[in-house]
């Protein structure tokens, strides 16, 4: 087990604060934001795993692809995860040196490819259920479905999204060795977008799998393996509500696993938005973790001292 452990994991849309701004230097932007708070945590002494999204990169590679299809062949979606984590874990490593060198932090980062194996019976394969890519008006979205045979689902009051297979996380193939570099130091950048999907076939062979892996279930995933004791999901919001969008809606500053469990319970996470976050802390919690923070990037600092963002407690 690794000693006082934090994994912290970064939305993808996080990267993208204005749709009509998605260019990857606006992306770097975002990102070099970040990396002021992520460097404020370290700073303190904390020893720490990144994690991030990839759902809006993903979807630009695949469209990327859709728009050269009469050139190049389409981009499958395990190799748009591997893309993307080179990209990002980049632009994290960057930002971070950066920030280090103007602070004098003498840390080494390092981004690490990360592969997550599902199982090929899972239920999600025969149901899609996760967005990839940019929010689509009904009126796109049928025409897609239509067109390129997607699966389509209305996204959390945001608009249409296209939705593929996400498979529960089984086993990340590359913990030992992030084990051995948070050990040894390192920051580690690992688990992009939930690490890149692949299963094993009946010789026992890897294969890529045409599947996203949700981003706070595989960092969850690994925060267990790792056996850290804090576990960190910034997003796009400062505090987790219920009742959330009503009159009576109401911040969550401090609240036990239980609590958590029966506001999941009642309804009050949408799914594709705050529900997997809060079903990816149950499952860090129950597997021995001490606590559990959502919060936005800039509120980071305050919420590991109590004073911002949601925690849980185990």
């Amino acid at each position: 087990m690794t000693s006082r452990l934090t994994v912290l994991a970064i939305g993808g849309n996080s990267l993208i604060k204005d749709k009509t701004k998605i260019a990857l230097w606006y992306q770097y932007e975002a990102v070099k934001e970040t990396a002021v708070y992520l460097a404020d945590l370290i700073e303190t002494g904390m020893n720490m795993v990144i994690t991030h999204g990839n759902g809006p990169q993903v979807g630009f590679i695949y469209r990327r692809g859709e728009l050269a299809v009469n050139e190049l062949p389409l981009i499958p979606l395990d190799i748009c995860g591997a893309d993307t984590q080179g990209a990002i874990g980049y632009m994290i490593e960057k930002a971070l040196l950066n920030q280090f060198r103007k602070r004098g932090i003498q840390q080494q980062i390092l981004a690490v490819v990360t592969q997550t194996v599902v199982d090929k019976d899972d239920a999600s394969f025969a149901k899609p259920t996760k967005p990839i890519g940019s929010f689509m008006t009904q009126e796109e979205a049928l025409e897609k479905q239509k067109e390129k045979g997607w699966n389509v689902l209305e996204d959390a009051g945001r608009g249409f999204r296209r939705v593929v297979p996400s498979p529960i996380p089984r086993e990340i193939l590359e913990v030992e060795a992030i084990r051995l570099l948070v050990q040894q130091g390192y920051v580690v950048i690992a688990g992009g977008g939930g690490g890149i999907p692949v299963m094993r076939n009946e010789n026992g062979d890897l294969e890529g799998v045409e599947a996203v892996i949700d981003k706070d279930l595989g960092s969850s995933l690994l925060a267990r393996n790792l056996g850290a004791d804090t576990f960190i999901i910034s997003t796009a919001v400062d505090e987790v509500y219920v009742n959330f969008g009503e009159e009576n809606q109401k911040a969550l500053r401090h609240v036990t696993l239980s609590e958590i469990k029966q506001y999941l319970g009642e309804g009050h996470f949408r799914a594709g938005s705050m529900k997997p976050k809060v079903e990816a802390i149950i499952q860090f919690l129950e597997s021995g973790g001490e606590k559990a923070i959502i919060t936005s990037p800039e509120n980071l600092l305050k919420a590991v001292r109590g004073d911002a963002g949601t925690t849980i407690t185990r």
